[in-house]
């Protein structure tokens, strides 16, 4: 049996260090809809985000973009395909928030 749950995972990182924001269980799939990113803190910022390819075993950017303070960008312009273990990463310069939104296939339950 194969289930789909349609989630958010929020995430708060106070700058500088690239962070792990979500991770893909390897019994599961995930289907990323929306990465949104703010700039919460009182000046200018650096975000960037990038997909953790496990298969690859690297990290590929998919958004690095300078925002002005209290602006929020649309850091993923397509749907993301992550597989199991895949992530995704952020960083930002100074204080940054923002959500994920995605379906998380899960096949923990399938037969063979």
């Amino acid at each position: 049996i194969m289930t789909i749950q349609y989630k958010n995972q929020g995430f708060a990182l106070a700058g500088g260090t690239l962070t792990t924001v979500l991770t893909i269980a390897t019994t599961a799939a995930a289907i990323v809809k929306s990465v949104s990113i703010t700039n919460t803190s009182s000046g200018s910022v650096v975000a960037t985000c990038k997909l953790r390819d496990s298969s690859a075993g690297a990290d590929f950017t998919f958004f690095q973009k300078s925002m002005a303070t209290k602006t929020t960008e649309q850091a993923a312009n397509q749907v993301l395909n992550l597989e199991g273990g895949d992530g995704i990463k952020a960083q930002g310069t100074a204080q940054v928030e923002g959500v994920i939104s995605y379906a998380l296939i899960d096949r923990s339950q399938e037969n063979g």
